[in-house]
């Protein structure tokens, strides 16, 4: 009872606890580490060509700076990093948080379908896919009975 008395008496002291309170509260929210805020994954699409017999430095020049050079004007467009390998070229672009999956994969194929003529002829068609981190499998689950058959144990 004594607790709640001197509150009530002195209510200068239970303004400046309250107020301390809600400070303390602001500081730690605004010093919370990015860990603790919910995952949020950006958009990524990826741009793969093949061109069969071709060198890394031929990929390079041919495919990946071609492709680079018009795909750099995206809209939303975070960060892009490229690959040349012996006759593949895989270019990742990310886009920022509010950007559409869907409408960023769909411009990404028309920027590469604009340049797809100053390309080699030799290369194989151009695959642009896109990347969701929730479309992969978080669990793989096998089960075996004795007693139930396949269909029972899918059911």
């Amino acid at each position: 009872m004594q607790f709640a008395e001197r509150f009530i008496r002195r209510p200068v002291l239970a303004s400046m606890v309250s107020l301390g309170l809600v400070l303390v509260g602001v500081i730690g929210y605004s010093r919370l580490p990015v860990r603790e805020f919910p995952d949020a994954d950006p958009p990524i699409a990826s741009v793969t060509v093949v061109l069969p017999g071709a060198s890394p430095q031929v990929m390079e020049s041919a495919v990946t700076d071609v492709l680079e050079e018009e795909l750099s004007s995206l809209e939303g467009l975070r960060t892009m990093s490229s690959a040349s390998q012996e006759q593949r070229s895989t270019i990742t672009l990310e886009f920022t948080l509010d950007r559409d999956i869907e409408a960023a994969a769909q411009d990404v194929r028309d920027k590469v379908s604009r340049v797809r003529n100053l390309l080699p002829e030799d290369i194989e068609e151009p695959v642009v896919a896109k990347q969701e981190a929730d479309a992969f499998p978080v669990m793989f689950l096998a089960l075996t009975s004795k007693s139930y058959d396949l269909m029972e144990l899918s059911d």
